[in-house]
């Protein structure tokens, strides 16, 4: 009976400790002469048997099949050590039965069963809870988890491994502690190959939490090369013990590396020995990463990632994606993205207006619903981007130098059609966690159909190695700011060109001449156009006044945004790249004694002699310090623009769509009053069209649309005033987000934080406000209805 036992604990199947036991646990048939305790006995072993024997099988088929190599290490080490020991355990209790040792061998040679069940009682706590980490691995068939299979993930694992392990039992928490270390072995070697050579790990890479994607050339127009493979971040698949900002800075080393290896590819570099594929190994990043030990703490991680963060940046960063190089992107897209270039604005709105009139012109064209029924194909919106690149062209004079920006912005500048599947959607990436909170504050008030009838994006083209600093998310969140800087840009010039209509604007009819005009019929005529004239000034009084408000609360929005905002933040930013880290001899401020003070004046006096003697070397950030950088400086844009602000976006785009309509009604009323001063003056008459008519029309349409600019400007002046009580109530509060923010970065040290980019803050909306409210606009309408007869309150 002892012997079978023992066969029994170590797996092997049993009639005396039958799996099928009844309720009480029992063996009902093979020994029925067993007394109830011998049998209570028994059960304790026989739970320990099955516990052995599903354990066996489970973790067996775990290693064989499961996806993640994390959950094959730590299954291995469940059946290799805790199940080996177990085994052990078994083995020395038969040897020290055989042997008759008096711990276990009684009188006569009895075993007392007592004695046996109390030696392998530990055990049964342990397997159990062994049990519950592989059914968490893999949930045992026919439980109401078993459709989850598959599921568990190794970040997963090491996460509810870490947690067990404070369970308050000292042989489980070694256990977990055991097990967690197999876990994180496997996580390191699976890092290991990321940040040392840049390449995903061959086996278990879609457990890893940096994931490819393919960039389809239909799926994003900001993608950085149609159709290649980019890397992303997949924060389900990220242990709790790694932060987003480590998380991001291990994503970036790793690319890093591939634009290192693919750039040496393609210069047909021999590998060298030690190497992957090119990337040479560093003996200090495996120095910084063996250094580790589990459980691998978070600080101790992060500094091993910015040890080796920076020491890439220092050597193959510095020469693969320079300084100037990134000031040269960041130029163009707050040239022209920005509109920091007027002339490329006025351009653009000239060719895209002239397509658009060539477009109405046709013949078959109806425009009876409005712009919105006039289809515009991606050939007129690609023709209208390079006839301004043309007309650009042309400004510049013959013997001037060659202008390198407007080279590089038309080969990477493109102007298209957004997909109806994205419009009123911003484009992001599941690896941009922080461009992906910026971007869902934005609004999504749509000012992208205001050049053209259908929605229009201006892009950049991201190429490598551009993308480790600049992702589709952050030119998204820039073709949103160019439409909206776009639009208001593009009111104001339709706006100036009202006054081009001048014979609406100021007309004196003059007399006919000699001899008509010293007939009584000649003088009637002249009196006649005089007053019809003057009564069209009258009723356009209004009409220009509007305009002129409307201009001028455009010229102080648009002034405030691009002058105070975007110009004075990116001279801010643009300071604080060339002006590099600080050194940490610079920011040191501890007084020493008067010996140490003497001393280093002679270091100095003799260092600055070497200085003098030596090139000065240039010091910059390293690019993902740019790049967090610049995700700060792309959200304070963001809020200082008023892009957040729902309520104003919605009042300024509703302004500018009136603000077309009422130079819509204004050209197309000059167009029916010279007919119908052809009808009255020549007797031309149009007998299939009734000016007349359509001139009450028109009339009527413009006082709606009057109306409507009218409350528009009231409502923007509104919003702003709430923008402005909003920001100075919570401007306590939004430091302390903003501290808050700051370690949304990568993982920094001291030294980062003292270097760490603080966006410019800009003046505040009052001052916008006290321009437009010392204008009359805050509060007074622009016109008073005085028993018919319309008077100007404010002179424009």
């Amino acid at each position: 009976m002892l012997h079978e036992i023992l066969l029994s604990l170590s797996g092997q199947p049993s009639p005396l400790l039958d799996p099928e036991l009844e309720t009480n646990g029992t063996s009902s048939g093979p020994f029925p002469l067993l007394s109830p305790p011998e049998k209570a006995l028994l059960a304790t072993l026989a739970r320990l048997s099955r516990l052995h024997a599903q354990l066996r099988a489970h973790t067996a088929q775990i290693s064989s099949s499961h996806r993640s190599t994390i959950c094959r290490a730590v299954s291995s080490a469940i059946s290799i050590e805790h199940l080996g020991s177990f085994q052990k355990q078994i083995l020395d209790v038969e040897r020290a039965v055989l042997g008759n040792d008096s711990n276990y061998v009684g009188g006569y040679g009895i075993v007392p069963l007592s004695t046996l069940v109390s030696e392998f009682a530990p055990w049964t706590r342990r397997l159990e809870w062994l049990w519950g980490v592989a059914c968490f691995i893999l949930p045992e068939s026919g439980t109401k988890d078993a459709a989850a299979k598959e599921t568990c993930s190794g970040a997963s694992l090491i996460d509810y491994l870490r947690a067990e392990s404070r369970t308050g039992y000292l042989d489980l928490q070694r256990i977990a502690l055991q097990l967690t270390k197999a876990a994180e072995t496997a996580w390191m070697r699976q890092l290991s190959m990321w940040l040392l050579y840049g390449e995903l790990p061959t086996f278990g890479k879609d457990d890893f939490f940096v994931q490819t994607t393919e960039v389809e050339p239909e799926d994003d127009e900001f993608s950085p090369s149609k159709g290649t493979v980019d890397y992303m971040m997949q924060v389900d698949l990220l242990p709790k013990f790694v932060s987003i900002p480590t998380a991001s800075s291990i994503l970036f080393i790793g690319k890093s590396l591939n634009h290192i290896r693919s750039r040496r590819n393609r210069s047909t570099v021999d590998n060298a020995t030690g190497s992957i594929t090119g990337i040479i190994l560093d003996p200090d990043h495996l120095r910084h990463l063996s250094s580790l030990k589990s459980p691998i703490s978070t600080s101790l991680l992060a500094n091993a990632v910015i040890a080796i963060r920076l020491s890439v940046s220092q050597t193959s960063l510095s020469k693969l994606l320079p300084l100037p190089k990134i000031v040269e992107i960041l130029s163009l897209i707050h040239d022209f993205l920005l509109l920091g270039r007027g002339e490329f604005v006025t351009s653009l709105v000239s060719h895209a207006d002239s397509r658009l009139q060539a477009r109405i012109a046709r013949p078959g064209a109806t425009t009876s619903g409005g712009l919105g029924e006039v289809i515009i194909k991606e050939g007129e919106v690609s023709a209208a981007l390079a006839q301004t690149w043309t007309e650009l062209y042309t400004l510049q004079g013959e013997e001037a130098p060659a202008d390198e920006q407007l080279d590089l912005a038309r080969e990477l500048l493109s102007l298209n059609l957004q997909p109806s599947s994205k419009k009123g959607e911003h484009v992001i990436t599941p690896q941009d966690s922080a461009a992906t909170n910026m971007t869902t504050k934005i609004s999504l008030v749509s000012f992208a159909d205001l050049l053209f009838p259908t929605e229009t994006v201006l892009s950049l083209k991201i190429q490598p190695p551009i993308d480790l600093f600049l992702s589709p998310s952050d030119m998204s969140v820039y073709s949103i700011m160019h439409s909206y800087l776009l639009g208001i840009r593009r009111a104001q010039i339709r706006l100036s060109s009202l006054w081009k209509h001048t014979t609406m604007r100021r007309i004196h009819p003059s007399p006919l001449g000699p001899p008509r005009s010293n007939t009584r019929g000649g003088q009637h005529h002249l009196q006649t156009q005089r007053q019809r004239q003057n009564i069209r000034t009258v009723q356009m009084r209004q009409i220009w006044a509007t305009a002129s408000a409307s201009l001028f609360v455009l010229s102080e929005i648009g002034g405030y945004l691009q002058g105070e905002v975007i110009q004075e933040s990116w001279q801010h930013f643009q300071a604080w790249l060339e002006r590099g880290p600080t050194s940490p001899a610079a920011a040191s401020s501890r007084p020493g004694s008067q010996h140490e003070t003497a001393m280093a004046a002679l270091r100095g006096h003799s260092q600055r002699k070497q200085k003098l003697s030596a090139p000065p070397e240039q010091q910059q950030h390293d690019p993902e310090t740019i790049t967090v950088a610049h995700r700060r400086y792309l959200s304070s844009l963001t809020q200082s623009l008023f892009l957040t602000e729902v309520p104003f976006t919605s009042s300024l785009r509703s302004f500018l769509t009136s603000l077309d309509h009422i130079v819509a009604l204004v050209s197309r009323l000059e167009t029916v009053q010279r007919n119908l001063d052809l009808e009255a003056d020549e007797g031309v008459v149009d007998a299939l069209a009734d000016y007349a008519k359509e001139e009450d029309t028109l009339w009527d349409e413009l006082r709606d649309a009057h109306e409507a600019v009218q409350t528009s400007i009231k409502d923007i002046i509104s919003r702003l005033r709430d923008i402005d009580d909003s920001r100075s109530v919570d401007d306590s509060h939004r430091r302390m987000f903003e501290a808050m923010e700051s370690g949304s970065g990568p993982s920094r040290g001291p030294m980062e934080d003292r270097n760490m980019y603080i966006p410019r803050k800009a003046a505040g909306v009052d001052q916008l406000l006290m321009k437009l409210d010392f204008a009359g606009l805050g509060d007074n309408p622009v016109f008073v209805d005085d028993g018919g007869e319309r008077d100007l309150v404010n002179d424009y």
